[in-house]
């Protein structure tokens, strides 16, 4: 079956848990506060091997200058297939006229945004405050 990408911001609870535990990220265990965020973002792509949620990016922008990858995330039974790949170029093509698109990249994510232009910055880090949700 061949993969079909959505640019929608609805999504049923069980199949953002689903994709958001399949790649081992806590936010997963929030599935209603993954449902509001998902109809915040300015930009959420999916990714859906029929009725699977399978891979999605999500993004914030300033409308102009500045946008925000925050989530880039591809179901581990799906890698190796282009989605991530796809969904970065998506993005890339949405805002290829602002100055910067930002990502903020664990070190073992490096390779992969550097494959498509992102580089890393040596004069900043990217920093946190992270609440755990009760």
């Amino acid at each position: 079956m061949s993969i079909q990408y959505k640019n929608s911001h609805d999504f049923e609870k069980p199949e953002l848990e689903r994709l958001f535990l399949s790649v081992g990220w806590s936010s997963g265990h929030y599935p209603d506060k993954l449902v509001t965020a998902m109809k915040n973002y300015h930009t959420v792509i999916s990714a859906w091997d029929g009725d699977r949620l399978v891979g999605m990016i999500c993004a914030m922008d300033d409308g102009i200058m500045n946008a925000y990858v925050h989530y880039l995330l591809v179901d581990p039974d799906y890698h190796g297939q282009g989605i991530g790949r796809k969904l970065v170029e998506t993005i890339k093509q949405k805002y290829k006229d602002y100055l910067r698109i930002a990502v903020i990249a664990y070190n073992d994510e490096l390779t992969f945004y550097e494959n498509f232009g992102f580089k890393k910055s040596n004069d900043s880090s990217p920093m946190f405050i992270t609440s755990l949700w009760t």
